[in-house]
């Protein structure tokens, strides 16, 4: 077997411009007709929000709202932690621009927003949840699963929650995923973490919504060391029980095959079918412990404050798949943020495997085939949500997945 020799046309579309496309189709289903959206005065009194553009219309982030300063200064701040010093300097300067009302200076791209507030996702959420919000909107970088994603803010600049929107066939599923699993997380018992809780779930214009509690990310942040990080994945592991038994006897072999069945006639399913083929025929009777994974359990996707392990994005959530794929999918999404180089971190992370992978309990043998277990699950996640299709920065999987995979397979 060789690697995926083609693969889908690598994306000639950039970034900014996906994004420019997707906020004009975000403001359409946030604010629907009767509501009409603007980029100046029209002389409509009837005012729902008003938008600051940041950094700018040609390559949006976010829509800050500005209801007040207060208001504004929360919006930026608290919507995401910046993973980096440069990220966290350009952040500053936005938050002291609107504090001393500079804004209008460095941002010139506003939105205005007229209409029934009725019509509106502000009239929505501030009806269901029973309180006055202002709405921020992230907008976020092209991917088969990108959502709108709301920061819901007090009048005194609070965060009162975050609110996430299905529109989609994958996106509503996901939305609904995470409802159930922070449902189920409340009352599992965890100890070592600290998830969101569910404020208000529902449909909204045939949309799937989640109105979760917004975690404090903005608290100054302890050092994380691998050993808070392992006990809080372990935790999550064992929160709805174990079971062991041989790869291909378990539960989980049989749905990742039923999925990659669902993508079997592309040219990726047909190289991963023919790689867990030969998964099984050298790994097939290995046990295996079973347990629960957050599914995306990235650096972007947690906080660690002084007193608390604070782990959000919950869409991915699964019981039954095989313990330390968490472990994985962290290195391996942390070695990508970190360098840039996709491939280069899948291959340091399936070396780095017996290190990662000790820590809960998986014999040796097992860990080489566990870690390209995971790979296996993340492509076939790629192929069934068509993240290369989407524009997604790391669709395009045989030019980094598919070849280690491959290889890795085949030299077993």
């Amino acid at each position: 077997m060789s690697p995926v020799k083609t693969a889908p046309a690598e994306l000639t579309a950039d970034d900014a411009a996906l994004r420019t496309q997707y906020l004009t189709e975000v403001l359409a289903l946030l604010y629907p007709q009767p509501c009409r959206t603007s980029r100046d005065d029209d002389g409509e009194r009837n005012v729902i929000t008003e938008y600051l553009v940041v950094p700018n219309a040609h390559r949006p982030r976010l829509l800050v709202p500005t209801a007040s300063r207060s208001v504004a200064a929360a919006a930026v701040r608290r919507y995401a932690e910046p993973q980096s010093r440069i990220a966290r300097l350009k952040r500053n300067a936005v938050v002291a621009a609107v504090h001393a009302r500079a804004d209008r200076l460095l941002f010139r791209n506003r939105i205005r927003v007229t209409g029934p507030v009725s019509a509106s996702v502000d009239g929505y959420l501030s009806d269901a949840l029973r309180r006055d919000l202002s709405v921020s909107v992230h907008i976020g970088p092209a991917r088969a699963n990108r959502k709108p994603v709301l920061q819901l803010l007090t009048p005194d600049g609070d965060t009162f929650g975050f609110g996430k929107i299905g529109t989609g066939p994958l996106t509503q599923r996901l939305v609904r995923a995470e409802t159930a699993a922070l449902n189920a997380l409340q009352t599992s018992g965890l100890t070592k973490l600290t998830v969101p809780r569910v404020l208000h779930a529902g449909q909204w214009r045939g949309m799937q919504v989640l109105v979760q509690s917004s975690l404090p990310i903005w608290l100054p942040r302890a050092t994380l060391n691998s050993r808070r990080l392992t006990a809080a994945m372990l935790d999550i592991a064992g929160c709805c029980g174990y079971t062991t038994g041989p790869l291909v006897q378990s539960a989980y072999w049989h749905e990742l095959r039923a999925r990659l069945a669902a993508v079997g006639d592309r040219e990726e399913g047909a190289a991963l079918f023919g790689a867990i083929d030969l998964l099984a025929a050298h790994s097939g009777e290995t046990t295996l412990r079973y347990g629960a994974w957050h599914g995306d359990w990235a650096p972007w996707n947690m906080a660690n404050v002084a007193d608390a392990l604070l782990v959000w994005d919950w869409e991915r959530f699964a019981t039954g798949v095989p313990l330390g794929f968490d472990a994985i999918h962290h290195e391996l999404q942390k070695r990508i943020q970190s360098s840039g180089d996709a491939r280069g971190a899948v291959e340091a992370t399936v070396r780095k495997a017996d290190e990662l992978l000790a820590p809960f309990g998986v014999a040796p043998v097992a860990r080489e085939t566990t870690a390209l277990l995971y790979l296996m699950d993340l492509a076939v996640r790629y192929l069934t949500d068509r993240q290369a299709e989407a524009g997604a920065r790391l669709g395009v999987l045989g030019t980094w997945l598919l070849p280690v995979l491959i290889r890795r397979v085949e030299e077993l």
